[in-house]
């Protein structure tokens, strides 16, 4: 096949050179773009290594260094121990005695009125006595019962009593037990209403009880009338008492509670309340029926308690020391009525779901695992009774053991899983 020229023209070339046939001559090609201009007029070369961030390395130094003095500076021990619990039934007889022994108890009294004014409904006579509250003080060592109209002397000779039989804590000279409690005078009328003084016990005098048994009174003694005034009709004082007794039982509960010394406890079951006729406080119109609640209520120290429950409902307990935290689950059923104002011992049943807590002593703790190994304290703690767990905590994360100081080691103690 015979070749010509346009043969060995490339096709862009040819289509080109067509198009100049037909249309006449091309303008002439562009002109390419310069070559980039070097960033610089030194020469570059390929091989050039970066320079070394002495900057950066420094920060990350600075950084590491603090990390470990903040460990340093932050270390320490810690153990923080849950305590040993048993959930039990309770079902047994007890017995306390007064002011000492294995279980011992004290009886603390506390007084209430309620009254809420309503229509005078008559007129009627009435012979009322005065009333006041005074506080009784006992600068004797062991407490002193008092039995029911126990007499209470003021210097003008006037005479008060109390309704009830009570027991005034023991004291000291410079810290004598006292005791608030409500006395109504001796005899009707207004000649009994004073103002606040002191008084003494008639009925001690002779022994040495007699200047260590005092009272006195912060407010007036009130009440007191003999003669008419306005008055309600029997029903309606029947129905405001019943309303002032349930208002009653609440409040002596709650006055009981606050009147616990630290470390007792009450039970449920273990209050014994009366109730009485107040005077009737008339104002114009109106008239207030008034009824007095005393309760009286058997305490408990709160270890001993404790102790001696653990004792028939705990197998292997060996008299650790422990605690009943809430005894709201319990029912005290005493053997005989009354309160024990006047006797040595006091036996009840005592039936209910408790809980009982193994008392931790956080020094003990302390002592035992210090300068020990992290696996030498916890075989150490698995051996104490009333450790339920317990979490070991080193800083730094590379301390082997605790210190030799057992006053660097802090012990905490939870609260029982159960």
């Amino acid at each position: 096949m015979n070749r010509t020229i346009t043969d060995i023209i490339p096709p862009s070339r040819r289509q080109r050179m067509a198009e100049e046939d037909h249309h006449g001559d091309l303008p002439p090609a562009p002109t390419p773009p310069p070559p980039p201009r070097p960033l610089s007029d030194e020469p570059y070369e390929l091989n050039d290594r970066k320079r070394f961030p002495y900057g950066i390395a420094g920060i990350v130094v600075l950084i590491v260094l603090a990390s470990v003095a903040a460990m340093y500076w932050f270390s320490g021990a810690e153990v923080r121990v849950t305590p040993t619990s048993n959930s039990a039934f309770v079902s047994g007889n007890f017995t306390a005695t007064a002011g000492g022994g294995d279980l011992s108890f004290e009886v603390i009294t506390v007084e209430k009125t309620a009254g809420l004014p309503v229509p005078a409904e008559s007129t009627e006579t009435v012979n009322e006595p005065a009333q006041g509250t005074i506080i009784v003080m006992n600068k004797q060592p062991e407490a002193q019962p008092l039995i029911k109209n126990t007499r209470f002397e003021t210097p003008n000779g006037l005479i008060y009593r109390i309704p009830d039989s009570i027991t005034v804590p023991a004291g000291s000279a410079s810290d004598p037990g006292e005791l608030e409690v409500t006395v109504y005078a001796d005899a009707a009328g207004d000649s009994y209403n004073q103002g606040p003084t002191t008084f003494t016990v008639p009925g001690l005098a002779g022994s040495t009880a007699f200047d260590l048994v005092t009272a006195r009174s912060e407010g007036p003694m009130t009440g007191g009338f003999s003669g008419e005034r306005a008055g309600v009709s029997q029903a309606t004082r029947d129905s405001q008492d019943t309303q002032n007794r349930a208002t009653l039982e609440t409040a002596l509960i709650e006055a009981a509670r606050e009147a616990l010394p630290e470390g007792y406890t009450l039970v449920p079951g273990g209050t014994f309340v009366s109730y009485a006729a107040a005077p009737d406080v008339v104002e114009g119109d109106t008239v207030a029926v008034t009824t007095r609640g005393t309760m009286q209520a058997v305490i408990f120290p709160q270890h001993d308690l404790a102790k001696a429950v653990a004792y028939q409902v705990v197998g292997s307990y060996a008299g650790q020391p422990i605690s009943i935290p809430n005894t709201e689950g319990l029912t005290l059923d005493p053997t005989e009525e009354g309160a024990p104002i006047a006797t040595d011992t006091f036996s009840f049943k005592l039936s209910g779901n408790t809980t009982l807590i193994w008392d931790v002593d956080p020094m003990h703790v302390a002592g035992a695992v210090a300068g020990k190994s992290r696996g030498a304290a916890e075989t150490v703690l698995q051996s104490f009774p009333d450790v339920d767990s317990a979490m070991l905590i080193l800083r730094p994360f590379w301390s082997s053991s605790f210190p030799d100081d057992p006053t660097d080691i802090e012990v905490s103690v939870a609260k029982p899983n159960k």
